[in-house]
Order: structure tokens, then C-alpha cells, then sequence
């Protein structure tokens, strides 16, 4: 375990993981993959901590990573706003609930509209 100035790439093997010192994809310490959600997709409003800008963020969408991307790109494109994906969580630039409620349960999706 590496504690003191840990490489974090190497022209041999790229990005390295400053924790324990192996390349990303033979990393020991990796974060868990998200947790598995209920099955319910919840659509909420936020604002908090984002300078008074308005968020719409998707949860509990229990897709893979390129499904995820095409979703959101899907939607921020109905949405006509930018947006992207963190943590698996989607967010939309401004209040698009009602819109995107409706776009997911369209696909299949069991939707909550939370706050």
C-alpha cells in the first residue's frame, strides 16, 4: 500500500490507481458498481448547491453504462437542454418532470415523481 507520492500514470500501463499502485483495470480498491435500486425510477426537482440553477435528476434507472448514456442522450434531446451522468444518476439541465415522467413510462419504466 503506496502512501507517499503514489504514481498516477505510467507511459507502460496508463492511469494508475493512487491507492494501491496498480493500473485501473487491475485495481484492487475499485468502488463498488451502483447499488441495486428497487426497480423504481423517481424523477426529482433540485437546486441545492448549484447556484439557484435548476436540475431534473433521474435515479434508480437500472441500466449499463451505454444504455445509461443513450438514454440520457435521448432525453436531454426531447428535453431540448444539456445534462449528464454521474454516479448513475441522470440529470437534465432545468424542470422537466412532467416530461420526462411521461418519456419513461412510454419506455417501460415504473416512474415516481418525487418532491
Amino acid at each position: 500500500m503506496r502512501t507517499e507520492n503514489p504514481t498516477v500514470y505510467s507511459s507502460k500501463s496508463g492511469r494508475m490507481c493512487p491507492k494501491c499502485g496498480r493500473p485501473l483495470a487491475e485495481c484492487v480498491c475499485k468502488k463498488p458498481d451502483r447499488p441495486v435500486g428497487d426497480g423504481v425510477v423517481r424523477v426529482q426537482r433540485e437546486s441545492k448547491g448549484r447556484k439557484g440553477k435548476t436540475v431534473t435528476l433521474v435515479t434508480g434507472v437500472l441500466l449499463g453504462n451505454e444504455a445509461l448514456h443513450t438514454l440520457l442522450s435521448d432525453l436531454k434531446r426531447l428535453c431540448g437542454s444539456g445534462g449528464a451522468l454521474k454516479d448513475g444518476v441522470l440529470e437534465i439541465q432545468g424542470d422537466h418532470r412532467d416530461t420526462l415522467v411521461e418519456e419513461l413510462k412510454k419506455r417501460g419504466f415504473k416512474v415516481k415523481k418525487v418532491g
